[in-house]
């Protein structure tokens, strides 16, 4: 047995570059053989590989789609654990800590898994409409999506947002409409939810193939999946084999050529201390194997320019929660190489004798910029080993290369302006690098503004907002003042007493917004927002925030000052934080700012009184998140960043010098 074994791999090998290998019994040896044996026997297997890998026709590429916490990546625990991955926590795919921390998905993640003798490479995507960069560049990799909607809530603003990214690419989705154990669910729900998707793929111009789309019930949660609705499915159907054999029958497999000169769209890419840039990419055509001559190439104005030529290394495959090294793959997998120290996502990796290089992916235009610059405040450099402007230029930089949705500006006197989707998205970058060691300040999100036909144009957002009843005026009073057009309103199908809002809002006046909302609906309401288009500026934006209380001392804030201070506003402070001229200790009750001394320390004398020792009682302060804090900062503010602290402060610490910018008009 094992010798026939040999020598049909043997002879298939010899005629692989000649003609497409017909399908094999080997491959699904090595597939099952995989999903039994341990890592080690993974990598001594891979020689066998290959030969499954070139056929395309058992391959199928899908993306999960949907908007944010409808349940795309427990929906992949689930089918990883069905085809046999071993799974250490939940969320395995979300490796990222922030990730894991706040519950969303940052980065597209590449795998693969195995299910009745093919291999499905599938993508997980991210919901929130900040981070659409990662959809955009990876659904070009698929020939399939799985567009999951939660069944209750249908579909919202980002639903729509990553839809179009997959329509526009020619994909024919799958929907599953996920959480149907949930009571509130019934069959006319599902139908309801049904229709309003086919509303919106109507919209969104779907095709007559694309508007006949397969629909699946599941729950990602207990981990079923089933072509009709039920709540309770039999004990054996309580698995994802029906969505799996979904995805092998809807699914086109890529076509591919494997006799044309090896091709690869890089689509993703990340760092690795010993093998340097790990390229990660769906092969367009031909064959890669291991220490082949590949070089990189990109598309500019001039021509194509050829980056780098080198040797490839080591090829990779994500194989459930582990990497496996191959020996070669052929067209139409994903697979991750090294060897390429040059080459970023964007560019075209190919055989040393093709000079083409492939269409690169048509990414939306960032809407919002913030400026990054060294942290010039008294207490700079007591928590960071980060400090300069050459080390923080550098990070963006890199940042810049893996992350195609970041647009890294240099700017006056070592600071850098960071253009991106949001200020979640910007967010997560000031975060990762206050992580790492870096000391910044930060200047308040602005929005880009759009010139055309002697028109000022700027970029406005789809909102959908769902609150209760009691909070709608509130809530539209709010919005007013942003220049919030309401498109549609009306109650929550399911939910008596709460009532869901459309609108369209500029960019430029939900910064900030989101914390004023959770405190506004008591924590009970959700905003949900996408972008739209850019239309005419909407003007100046109405009263939307109270001035601000700025220390005018230096040393350390004293609990006797703050507790006479405590009626002027609301407090950002505690007792024994460092102060210094400029920062902003709380927020005014009016709308001017005010000086104040939070470090004024009690006047000591030699006599004693009852009522010189009483006990100081503070009301709890405000303490601010990052988030929180590039919302709430002005024009003229800017945030100082530091491992330890998040600290606000004035952009011009001096008061005199403050008072004379104060008279000059603003932007």
């Amino acid at each position: 047995m094992a010798g026939s074994l040999l020598r049909s791999l043997w002879s298939t090998t010899r005629r692989s570059l000649s003609s497409p290998p017909p399908p094999l019994k080997p491959h699904s040896l090595f597939l099952r053989a995989f999903s039994s044996s341990s890592a080690s026997a993974s990598a001594s297997s891979a020689a066998v590989s290959p030969i499954g890998a070139l056929d395309p026709s058992r391959l199928r590429n899908v993306a999960v789609i949907a908007h944010v916490d409808h349940g795309k990546t427990t929906l992949m625990d689930r089918l990883l654990r069905q085809c046999g991955a071993d799974i250490p926590h939940e969320r395995a795919m979300d490796s990222i800590s922030l990730e894991r921390e706040r519950g969303i998905t940052i980065a597209s993640k590449v795998t693969s898994i195995s299910w009745n003798e093919n291999e499905l490479n599938m993508v997980d995507t991210p919901g929130h409409a900040d981070f659409g960069g990662e959809v955009e560049r990876v659904v070009g990799m698929v020939e399939g999506a799985i567009l999951v909607v939660d069944a209750g809530e249908g579909p919202l603003a980002q639903t729509k947002f990553v839809l179009a990214k997959a329509l526009k690419y020619g994909l024919r989705p799958i929907l599953l409409l996920n959480k149907v154990d949930r009571p509130a669910v019934s069959e006319e729900r599902c139908d309801e939810v049904e229709s309003l998707v086919f509303d919106l793929f109507a919209n969104l111009g779907a095709t007559e193939e694309q508007l006949d789309f397969p629909v699946l019930y599941a729950s990602a949660k207990e981990g079923w999946a089933s072509a009709s609705f039920t709540k309770e499915p039999p004990v054996d159907a309580r698995n994802m084999s029906q969505l799996l054999d979904a995805i092998i029958k809807y699914v086109p497999p890529p076509t591919a050529n494997i006799d044309a000169p090896f091709q690869m769209l890089v689509s993703m890419m990340e760092r690795d201390f010993y093998l340097g840039r790990i390229l990660t990419g769906r092969v367009s055509s031909g064959i890669i194997r291991v220490g082949d001559r590949v070089h990189g190439l990109r598309n500019k104005d001039s021509g194509v320019e050829k980056i780098e030529e080198a040797k490839v290394v080591k090829l990779m495959k994500k194989k459930g929660t582990a990497i496996v090294p191959i020996d070669s793959a052929g067209a139409g997998d994903i697979i991750s190489m090294a060897g390429l120290a040059s080459p970023s996502i964007g560019h075209t990796v190919a055989n040393v004798e093709v000079m083409m290089a492939l269409p690169t992916v048509e990414l939306d235009p960032p809407t919002i910029s913030m400026t990054f610059g060294v942290n010039d405040s008294p207490l700079a450099g007591r928590d960071g080993t980060h400090l300069t402007g050459g080390r923080i230029g550098d990070r963006l930089m890199a940042e810049a290369e893996t992350n195609l949705a970041i647009n890294v500006l240099p700017g006056l006197s070592e600071s850098y302006e960071v253009q991106g989707r949001g200020e979640l998205q910007l967010g997560i970058l000031i975060e990762n690098m206050r992580r790492e060691g870096f000391e910044l300040s930060v200047s308040p999100p602005k929005v880009m503004y759009k010139a055309e036909k002697g028109q000022k144009l700027e970029p406005i957002e789809e909102v959908t907002i769902e609150v209760n009843d009691e909070h709608v005026g509130l809530i539209m009073e709010a919005l007013s003042h942003r220049r919030a057009e309401v498109i549609d309103m009306g109650p929550v199908p399911g939910n008596f007493g709460r009532t869901r809002l459309s609108l369209t809002c500029p960019s430029r006046g939900l910064v900030g917004y989101r914390s004023v909302f959770s405190s506004d609906t008591r924590g009970t309401g959700f905003m949900h927002r996408a972008f739209l288009t850019y239309e005419k500026y909407r003007g100046p934006l109405g009263n939307v925030r109270k001035g601000v209380l700025v220390s005018m001392g230096y040393g350390t804030i004293t609990a006797h000052a703050l507790m006479s201070l405590e009626a002027r506003g609301t407090l950002f402070v505690t007792p024994g934080m460092e102060t210094y001229d400029g920062m902003i200790v709380g927020e005014h009750s009016r709308d001017s700012d005010l000086d104040i001394n939070p470090s004024r320390a009690k006047e000591l004398t030699n006599v004693r009184a009852a009522s010189k020792d009483e006990n100081v009682k503070l009301s709890p302060p405000r303490l601010m998140t990052l988030e929180e804090a590039i919302g709430y900062v002005a024009s003229d503010e800017l945030i100082e960043v530091t491992p330890k602290a998040i600290r606000l402060r004035k952009k011009y610490l001096d008061v005199n010098k403050r008072k004379t910018m104060s008279k000059r008009p603003k932007e």
